[in-house]
Parts: structure tokens; C-alpha cells; sequence
């Protein structure tokens, strides 16, 4: 069965990285760029097709892919190269590869959530004996969680997420009624209440039928989770509260994968929690590859913001083969950066 999982986990992150560059494709087509070549995979071609003015290659090493297209990275006389295309074409582009990741993510969580009956909300339905928050200047029953400290709640479990992190006062704004209301100061923290094992806050949390707009609303909410997921994760990272031996590549993501389904007490429930975290990863790849740092689309797009501003204030037209050699260098960097990275995954594998 470790065969099977490891296989299906190969073929979804081919799936992600085929999506993304699906995307940079089809935006490519779309604002009349010439693509060269569509490729699904690194290294040795095991298949190729010229279709028109495009060569489409499946390619031997399933981690990986690219869409090559006219003029990337250097000045030429066709009038069809990316780098002679408005600014705003040659963006579009760049980000439509992350743009698929994030509505991949989005479709996924959506079809893993239509088989559902009902979603757990960040409503207050009632309060355990005794707790002290519920009071005329404090929290009503109806009340539903909008907001602590600024962060929005999107379900139940981020009221729990975010009074854990805090210092036991808090901005809390409540949907009352229709109005938003604020809590200023307001003071939360667990407590002891008779007949439970450890300290709660003391809140029961009610439920929304899973009418299609509930679904889809959940869905969304689930899919912008995972986006704060990944940004609370680089601030950790960038705290140094996480190092870079905790970060996993395409083999550390796959036998997370495959582990993942391992641990499943059934079929049905490791291919749910695959696709769900599959949803996440594509997500989390959909925000790492917008970050502005060179050789990813959103360096590529910081820079082309610079060159746009510098062309603009000196009238003068800044050869795209600079811009190539800050993406070679930030390449070298991110090779070197991921060759660590699967060295420490394969070492992880091999030790547990």
C-alpha cells in the first residue's frame, strides 16, 4: 500500500507543478506571447510533440516543469518575445501560475466539502455553568467571532487558535445581529469548570447546514486559512523560531504524502487527508512562489516593477540581460538551497 500512496503522492505534486505552469501556458497564449516549449517534468525527454510554434515534452524526472517562452530573459526582434509585451501582459503572466495553484487549492477543498452535512461555525450557541464572559458588556449567545486582535475567524477552532497565542486581553469584534460589535480590552482566559478534565474558555460553538453557498463559503474560508498557515509559517522562519533543516522539498512533501496515507484507519480516509493536504501544498506553493526573491515569479515581477519605474524616470531602456543575470544568480542560490533541502529529506527518510 506504501507503493500505491507514494505513487498517487508523485503524481498530485506532478499535478501541481503541471497546473502552474499550466497556468503561465495559457496566460502566455492568451496575450500573444510565442511559448517554445510547454514541458511537464526535468531532465530527458520521454515524450515530445510539436504542435504549431510549440514543442510539448513530458520529461523524465517528475519534480519540476517549465514554459519556455520567446525573449524571456534577453532582448529580441520578435514582436511576440515576453520581454516586448506590455508590462501589465508580461505580469499577468508571471503571477498565473499562482493564480492556478490558489484556485487548485480552492477546487479541491470545495469537492472534499460537498459531501457534507453541516459546518462547524465560530457562532456561540451557549456557555458552560459558570463561565464569567457571558454578560450584558461581554459576549450574548448569537454572538458569532469575527475578529481577535485584528486576525480574522474564519471557524471555530481559531477562536481557541488565537486566545492561546495572546496575553489574555484582546480586541474582539463580534457579529451581533447583523452589526459588527467591539470588545475593547476584553479579557479571556481559560478556566477551570466542574466536570472537565482541563481548563476551557467555556464557549459552545453551533453549526451551519451545508447549504452550497455554506459549502462554498467554507471552502474559501479553509483555502484562506491555509494562506495564513504559510505566512505564519515564514514568520517563523524569519524569527528563527524555525530553521531552514525544518523545511521540506518535492521528496519530503511526497513521503509526507505517503505517511499521511499510511496513517489512515481506512481507503477513504488517507485519500481524504492526502487531497486535503495536496489543497494546502498548492496553496503554500501558490504564496512561496509570489515572495520577491529572484528566479521566482515574484521576483520576476519585482524586478520588472523596478525596470518599468527606472525606464519611466530616465527615459532610457534597461537591457533585459541584467534582469537575466540577477534570476541566474537567485537560480544558483535556489538550486543550492533545494539540493540541501532533499539531502536533508532523503537523510530524514533514511534515519527514521
Amino acid at each position: 500500500m506504501t507503493v500505491f500512496y507514494v505513487i498517487l503522492a508523485i503524481l498530485l505534486f506532478g499535478l501541481l507543478v503541471g497546473i502552474h505552469e499550466g497556468g503561465h501556458f495559457m496566460a502566455a497564449k492568451a496575450c500573444g506571447v510565442r511559448v517554445e516549449e510547454f514541458a511537464l517534468g526535468m531532465g530527458p525527454a520521454l515524450w515530445q510533440k510539436q504542435k504549431g510554434e510549440t514543442l510539448y515534452s513530458l520529461r523524465a524526472i517528475p519534480f519540476g516543469g517549465y514554459c519556455a517562452m520567446a525573449g524571456e530573459d534577453e532582448e529580441s526582434d520578435d514582436p511576440r518575445a515576453f520581454t516586448n509585451q506590455a508590462p501589465w501582459k508580461r505580469i499577468i503572466i508571471l503571477c498565473a501560475g499562482a493564480f492556478m495553484n490558489f484556485v487548485l487549492g480552492l477546487v479541491i477543498v470545495l469537492l472534499l466539502y460537498t459531501g457534507a452535512y453541516a459546518f462547524r461555525s465560530a457562532e456561540l450557541v451557549d456557555f458552560m455553568d459558570g463561565c464569567p464572559y457571558q454578560s450584558e458588556e461581554g459576549l450574548h449567545i448569537g454572538d458569532r467571532f469575527y475578529k481577535i486582535d485584528g486576525h480574522r475567524i474564519y471557524q471555530s477552532g481559531d477562536v481557541t487558535d488565537f486566545l492561546s497565542q495572546g496575553d489574555g486581553v484582546y480586541d474582539i469584534v463580534v457579529l451581533r445581529d447583523g452589526k459588527k460589535v467591539t470588545l475593547k480590552d476584553f479579557s479571556i482566559v481559560p478556566l477551570q469548570y466542574e466536570g472537565e478534565s482541563r481548563k476551557m474558555y467555556g464557549f459552545y460553538f453551533g453549526y451551519d447546514l451545508a447549504t452550497p453557498a455554506v459549502t462554498v463559503q467554507n471552502a474559501w474560508y479553509t483555502t484562506m486559512e491555509f494562506g495564513r498557515w504559510v505566512w505564519m509559517g515564514l514568520r517563523e522562519l524569519v524569527h528563527g523560531n524555525v530553521g531552514v533543516e525544518d523545511m521540506s522539498g518535492p521528496v519530503g512533501i511526497v513521503d509526507l504524502m505517503a505517511e499521511t496515507g499510511e496513517q489512515a484507519e481506512s481507503m477513504s480516509d488517507a485519500l481524504y487527508s492526502i487531497f486535503y493536504l495536496t489543497a494546502f501544498i498548492a496553496v503554500n506553493l501558490a504564496i512561496m512562489n509570489m515572495l520577491p526573491i529572484p528566479a521566482l515569479d515574484g521576483g520576476r515581477v519585482f524586478l520588472l516593477l523596478v525596470t518599468w519605474i527606472f525606464e519611466a524616470v530616465t527615459k532610457k531602456k534597461l537591457n533585459p540581460k541584467y534582469e537575466g543575470y540577477v534570476h541566474a544568480a537567485g537560480m544558483i542560490l535556489l538550486l543550492a538551497l533545494m539540493a540541501f533541502v532533499m539531502f536533508n529529506d532523503i537523510l530524514k527518510i533514511v534515519t527514521k
